[in-house]
């Protein structure tokens, strides 16, 4: 993941949980619908992202390896497991 991924990925999250705070939803529709403006934002501020830099910021990266899944009993991950070095 990009930092530029991780920016909009907890921009996401943070408008999420203030519109949440702010409304207090009590069912899961409603829940639903504040997760997904809260997304929606985030979405937005990265397509206009992609729109100023002229490319896409979504990386093929990802935490896990081929296969891999982290060991969450020991709270480590294992070798195979590890992020992968990237350069950038």
């Amino acid at each position: 993941m990009t930092d530029l991924e991780l920016i909009f990925t907890m921009l996401g999250e943070r408008v999420t949980t203030e519109l949440s705070r702010q409304e207090k939803p009590s069912d899961m529709p409603t829940h639903k619908s504040v997760a997904r403006r809260g997304g929606k934002v985030a979405g937005n501020a990265r397509k206009e992202t992609e729109k100023e830099l002229g490319r896409s910021i979504i990386s093929p990266d990802n935490y896990l390896s081929d296969g891999g899944t982290p060991d969450l009993l020991s709270g480590e991950d294992s070798e195979e497991d590890a992020p992968r070095n990237r350069k950038g």
